[in-house]
């Protein structure tokens, strides 16, 4: 009888892991697993488009990208779409990114481009850009990329704007990394692949508070009613993140998560390039109006939790020789495990990642916490540093 027995240690610590499971339970299947029940509903014509396809503006921010202008831009110019123009706004670039762009508008005559004045001193000079690209746009509805990004297939403008519904003033879209070999590039790609699990899903659940500069639309007269950027100019960024956030609704905004809409990142090579996109973004997440950010803050407390009360029950279990209450432990795990694996890898066929997270998941899933802990870490030190320096 006494391997059926469990001390209070063993007690609390099972109960916890039962409790934390029910929580990872809910985000899973009530939360993370949208994407899949949405694209479900799609294939089922449960979801309701639009037969429209309204002229569009396709505007990116350049700078010193030739490489990327040569091997990307033809791809989101041969769209198949009956009427679109791309604007793309030219940042002082010092390599050959004039060049091209000059070169390829001979060929397609709905590219069209401008650059940022030298004598601008905004304190984020991609804000300006994008600023004088919707100003110079001709159309009424707007879609952004940016230049390291790749469209899935050429009817991501179509299955972008099916959604443009008389009720839609947004269209989010999914941007995601092929699968790349290098330990840096698995690190980035589940990242940014959890980091679309959260704002598209709570998007999907009505929730809207975010979006990616990578792949989103909206109406142009969204801008100019919050007066652009205005209200954040003193950031370097936010351009697209907290201009969602002060517009998105339940009401007016959408989701596409059609794999052929989905758009594909170039991989990714720079560790401090990565690093300071992840620093730009945690320093704009703190102006997020909503409680999302705090429901996934709890999540991911919730996670790392049930990591630590989960191993505490296998060790205290095994240390005592009770084989019971380890393997009960375990069995808490693996269940959770499992249900993890199938959202996320699910998720990833249908996003078109191309990418499975088996023995990588827990590593990753630990990781990703613990990383983003240390980029808030170094923002604040470095935060400090620049105040001290004055």
């Amino acid at each position: 009888m006494e391997a059926f027995t469990f001390n209070t240690v063993e007690l609390i610590l099972l109960s916890a892991a039962g409790i934390l499971f029910i929580i990872q339970l809910i985000y899973y299947f009530g939360l993370y697993n949208r994407i899949h029940i949405r694209n479900k509903a799609v294939r089922k014509e449960e979801v309701h488009f639009t037969q429209e396809m309204p002229p569009l503006s396709v505007i990116l921010y350049a700078r010193n990208e030739a490489d990327n202008l040569r091997k990307i831009l033809p791809s989101i110019l041969e769209q198949d779409y009956p009427q679109f123009e791309v604007i793309v706004i030219n940042d002082a670039s010092t390599d050959e990114t004039e060049d091209v762009l000059g070169f390829m508008e001979e060929k397609y005559p709905h590219l069209y481009h401008s650059f940022t004045p030298d004598s601008a001193r905004y304190i984020s000079h991609k804000k300006l850009a994008l600023t004088l690209g919707i100003k110079a746009s001709k159309h009424d509805w707007l879609v952004f990329t940016e230049t390291n990004c790749m469209p899935a297939s050429r009817q991501w403008l179509k299955l972008m704007a099916r959604n443009f519904t008389s009720q839609t003033q947004i269209v989010l879209g999914y941007s995601g990394y092929d699968r790349t070999k290098g330990w840096l590039h698995k690190r980035v790609a589940f990242d940014t692949l959890f980091q679309s699990l959260r704002y598209l899903c709570f998007a999907l659940a009505g929730k809207p508070y975010m979006g990616i500069g990578r792949n989103m639309a909206y109406r142009k007269e969204l801008f100019f009613q919050r007066k652009g950027y205005s209200t954040y100019l003193n950031l370097q960024r936010g351009e697209d993140d907290l201009f969602i956030n002060q517009i998105a609704t339940p009401s007016n905004t959408r989701v596409e998560t059609d794999i052929n809409a989905t758009m594909r990142i170039q991989p990714v090579y720079n560790y401090k390039e990565w690093k300071e996109e992840k620093i730009s973004y945690m320093a704009t997440a703190r102006y997020y109006r909503g409680i999302q950010r705090y429901l996934s803050g709890f999540e991911t407390f919730s996670r790392l939790l049930f990591y630590a009360v989960c191993i505490a029950g296998i060790v205290i279990g095994i240390l005592h020789l009770h084989w019971l209450s380890a393997g009960i432990a375990l069995l808490i795990w693996i269940f959770r495990y499992i249900v993890q694996a199938v959202v996320i890898n699910q998720t990833a066929k249908e996003m078109g990642g191309g990418r499975k997270y088996y023995f990588s998941l827990p590593v990753f899933d630990i990781l990703q916490p613990i990383q983003s802990l240390r980029f808030k870490l170094y923002r604040s030190f470095r935060r400090k540093g620049d105040f001290m320096r004055r």
